[in-house]
């Protein structure tokens, strides 16, 4: 999606400091963040909600789990924990219209989040 901020990221359109990417997922750091580590994980092919994902969009959803795993585990982030968020529209505060996975950590995270 050509006005997608994410997906010219993805393409290399745009800078972003990648710390993980595979076939189907990049992972990048958060330009604002909003804990030490705060890392953004997208898949490559453009989804804009997690409403939008449909049954061909569960492996896809999957594999982004999957690597914001991989990715906590690379910032060092297992052992103590680690918040995953996807927000998912405008009550959400969801910026950028592409499921994108927050990985948060490097501090103690309050409850309730918002």
């Amino acid at each position: 999606m050509a006005d997608c901020l994410f997906c010219r990221i993805v393409s290399g359109e745009l800078p972003a400091e990648r710390v993980y990417e595979d076939a189907d997922v990049v992972a990048f750091r958060d330009i604002n963040p909003a804990a030490p580590v705060h890392v953004l994980v997208v898949p490559r092919r453009h989804v804009a909600t997690l409403t939008d994902a449909g049954d061909g969009e569960v492996d896809l959803l999957g594999r982004v789990l999957a690597a914001a795993a991989k990715v906590a585990g690379q910032e060092g982030l297992s052992e103590r924990g680690f918040r995953s968020v996807i927000n998912t529209g405008p009550d959400a505060q969801q910026s950028v219209q592409h499921v994108h996975v927050h990985v948060l950590g490097g501090r103690s995270m309050t409850w309730p989040p918002g």
